[in-house]
């Protein structure tokens, strides 16, 4: 009997030693495979020492902003770091466009060896941004879940080629729904146009970052939305002209559009928000060269507000241009009424003869309604908001000169008669 009770008790305390060996081994796996995954691609080039960021360098507040996102990773999603000029000190171009390198893995975030590694970085380099972002679609890998790369950089790529919106569109255009959101830490016109093209090209937003919160508060909310469940399209109808054409909420929405034609959407857009709109035109057939895509806001009575648009020549698979309009907010209550904004859609893709006209090309949409643009600074640096405020200046400044020109030339004069 005894024999028998040790055993059934060796044979219990096995049970539980294999079960709790086995627990924490399935614990470390992590977030399943099918889990969301983003990449931080940050810009280490020798301008980040640049200190104009709340008394501190870039890099500082790039490093503070990091720790704080890494501490609040959701549980259920795979994080990994890339980063672009972190090594290569020297002037050859050739080897300085190829410095981008994985800091850490994509996958369960470890928050010591995270902030570690982050620690680490200096300073240095060129900015290679297509070429890291082709190496943030391969560390990304394809094994299921949405993929998602937030691109932190200070200036616009200093290598050329490959073009960092020619790589956008080829990673849009391989299917693999991955999406580029980029933060831009300085606002100079040039990288700002860069990386607006970036994120539309690939349904992403871009947005000019001047404080260290604002960093961390944005990458947070953006891995925090690739936690969010991908909205599946809705089939859509446009119409030829805007007056019957279908009204849409936010979302993402499917639609067939034929040869060179025009297709009219309507969303409703309340006073204080901002609409961001992003077509893509797939070409699912053969097709002839030179070809473009266009995406205007119009209001009902036609005035245009803003455009998107986006032209090649030769093969191509997937074209995208998208496009943000704010509302301003309601000065009274005569304003607080919705408007309406009317979305064309059209293209200049033709075809050879022998080329089957139906189906027409299909047409994705997506619609998003937001609290107001991002930094509403920004809006004034489109269209004519700054050339305004600069001739203003030019104006005034003229006018002081032209004065105190005048006022000298009567002092010399005066001084002339007397002697």
């Amino acid at each position: 009997m005894i024999i028998t009770k040790r055993l059934a008790a060796g044979a219990c305390a096995l049970l539980a030693a294999l079960a709790a060996g086995t627990a924490p081994a399935d614990a470390a796996d992590g977030p399943p495979k099918n889990s969301p995954k983003v990449e931080l691609v940050l810009d280490v080039s020798g301008s980040m020492r640049a200190q104009d960021i709340d008394g501190q360098s870039r890099m500082a507040a790039a490093q503070q902003a990091f720790n704080e996102v890494i501490d609040a990773v959701p549980e259920g999603v795979r994080l990994g770091i890339r980063t672009l000029g972190a090594t290569y000190p020297g002037d050859d171009k050739q080897i300085g466009c190829r410095d981008s390198k994985q800091l850490y893995p994509v996958g369960q975030v470890d928050r010591t060896e995270a902030k570690a590694a982050v620690a680490t970085l200096r300073p240095t380099g060129w900015t290679p941004i297509g070429y890291a972002l082709r190496g943030a679609d391969e560390d990304l890998g394809t094994d299921g879940g949405t993929r998602r790369v937030v691109l932190i950089t200070d200036g616009e790529d200093s290598c050329g080629l490959p073009d960092p919106c020619d790589v956008a569109r080829e990673l849009a255009a391989k299917g693999t729904h991955l999406t580029v959101d980029t933060l831009g830490l300085t606002q100079d016109d040039k990288t700002r146009e860069q990386l607006t093209c970036i994120a539309e090209a690939t349904g992403g937003t871009y947005t000019t970052v001047r404080h260290r919160k604002e960093l961390s508060g944005r990458i947070k909310q953006l891995v925090r939305r690739a936690d969010t469940p991908v909205e599946k399209p809705r089939p859509a109808q446009g119409t030829a002209e805007c007056s019957t054409a279908p009204e849409l909420g936010a979302g993402v929405y499917t639609d067939r559009e034929q040869f060179s034609e025009h297709r009219w959407y309507k969303v409703k857009v309340k006073p204080g928000q901002e609409l961001r709109a992003a077509v893509s035109v797939g070409a699912d057939r053969p097709v002839d060269r030179d070809y473009g895509v266009l995406l205007r806001a119009v209001t009902e009575g036609g005035q245009e507000l803003v455009r998107g648009s986006d032209a090649g020549s030769g093969r191509t698979d997937v074209l995208s241009a998208g496009l943000r309009h704010p509302v301003a907010e309601a000065k009274d209550d005569r304003d607080k009424e919705p408007r309406t904004v009317c979305l064309e859609v059209s293209t200049s893709f033709s075809a050879p003869p022998s080329v089957k006209r139906d189906p027409g090309l299909p047409v994705e949409l997506a619609v998003d309604l937001v609290k107001g643009p991002d930094n509403p600074s920004d809006v004034a640096a489109f269209g004519l908001g700054r050339g305004w405020v600069l001739l203003l200046v030019l104006t005034v400044t003229g006018l002081l000169a032209g004065l105190l020109w005048g006022w000298l030339a009567r002092w010399r004069v005066a001084v002339w008669r007397e002697n």
